[in-house]
């Protein structure tokens, strides 16, 4: 169905905002498997590279609009999302699925508190870090050091990806950025993606890899870019604050990774603290004419 037809599917925005985060936090799931196969680079760099195809299929890159200043945006966005996977995809080799997201959600949470230039609001990523403590315990002996240093990492390139994206969104609109960006961040991740993988790649994995290409980043995107055109970006952004929750759920319902009460009030601070951030979150289209992507958001699938 084309996507313009697809604007009149008698489906509620947040419906479409939600099942977005559904499929991310999915296709993160479905990727533990695949990790403990090639690795979490050769998980990166296959779902990466097949995501890149798809996108070079359904869209067209716009070369001949980017002008010399686009350049080293676009490269730094690519290397960013290459490197930003697999640091996610190394951390739940590591810990439970929710608590990395929970990480890695610090990182927008700060950038959105951060631009809301008001002191206030930093109040929430700080209530966020307390959550996150709850849910790595490091009191406990079984604390997983190198997994909170990988997702930690994930925050820090979540933060990046955010400025970035930006940057190029006020440039680029929909999936003509992403035909760009993301064949850069296969690339990265095929640096160290590529020997991980080596001498473990059959049709089955390739079908697998193709698989959570479209998970993610393909159908979220597609998603979101729906859901945006009949919701407000301050909507769309708090509704983003659940995707630690749904990846505790889907860690629990997948890959059976129950959190303790202690954890479950982690979460529920991380998701409190997204949503309240997104109060004072909110940026303005640099082009009004525009209709907002989630390049001008936040919080991003």
């Amino acid at each position: 169905m084309p996507l313009r037809n697809a604007l009149n599917l008698p489906v509620p925005p947040w419906g479409l905002a939600v099942t977005a985060i559904l499929s991310v936090q999915l296709g993160s799931a479905l990727s533990v498997d695949l990790i403990e196969t090639v690795g979490p680079a050769g998980t990166a760099w296959l779902r990466l590279s097949m995501g890149a195809i798809i996108l070079l299929a359904i869209a067209r890159p716009p070369l001949r609009s980017v002008r010399r200043g686009d350049v080293l945006p676009l490269l730094g966005l690519g290397i960013t999302t290459g490197l930003v996977t697999i640091g996610f995809l190394a951390a739940i080799e590591h810990i439970p699925l929710g608590t990395a997201v929970a990480i890695e959600f610090l990182g927008p949470l700060t950038v959105a508190a951060v631009r809301s230039h008001n002191r206030k609001a930093l109040i929430w990523p700080a209530v966020a870090l307390l959550g996150v403590v709850l849910l790595t315990e490091p009191w406990q002996g079984d604390f997983n050091l190198t997994g909170v240093t990988f997702a930690a990492l994930a925050a820090i390139g979540w933060a990046a990806y955010i400025l970035l994206t930006q940057r190029i969104g006020d440039r680029f609109t929909g999936i003509g950025a992403l035909s760009m960006t993301v064949p850069i961040a296969a690339a990265t991740a095929a640096v160290v993606g590529i020997p991980q993988a080596a001498g473990h790649l059959t049709f089955g994995i390739l079908a697998a890899g193709a698989g959570l290409a479209v998970l993610l980043p393909v159908l979220p995107f597609a998603l979101e870019m729906l859901a945006l055109r009949r919701m407000t970006p301050t909507a769309f952004g708090t509704l983003m604050a659940l995707e630690p929750a749904l990846g505790v759920l889907l860690g629990l319902l997948i890959l059976h990774q129950q959190p303790s009460a202690i954890q479950a009030l982690g979460i529920l601070l991380v998701v409190l603290a997204g949503a309240a951030a997104q109060r004072g979150g909110r940026r303005r289209p640099a082009y009004p004419e525009q209709n907002p992507s989630p390049a001008d958001l936040d919080f991003v699938g």
